[in-house]
């Protein structure tokens, strides 16, 4: 079963500020992670079920925590590399809450 894909509001804002071609390649791995969403190695440790999409060569950063019990993958943020994940991930956690 596949996964629906939903943003926090914060999360949505940044999206929509990205180009088309960092866009698209989020886009082609949130598909393949709606199909499997639990990849151990995009784990963000110590973060319970939130895991992570890296964009090396355009350095942007991707956090989404998973709600298995919905089959939803809640964006919490997307960034640039240098912004760190703490900052991506406070304002979609409370989004996520609401969104509970």
């Amino acid at each position: 079963m596949s996964y629906r894909v939903r943003f926090a509001a914060s999360a949505l804002r940044d999206w929509n500020k990205l180009g088309v071609t960092v866009r698209q390649q989020f886009e082609k791995v949130l598909r393949r992670r709606a199909e499997n969403p639990h990849v151990p190695a995009a784990r963000l440790h110590a973060k319970g079920n939130v895991y992570k999409i890296k964009l090396r060569d355009a350095g942007y950063r991707l956090a989404y925590e998973v709600l298995d019990d919905v089959l939803i993958i809640f964006v919490l943020g997307v960034g640039r590399r240098d912004e760190g994940y703490e900052e991506l991930l406070r304002s979609g956690r409370e989004s996520l809450d609401d969104f509970d």
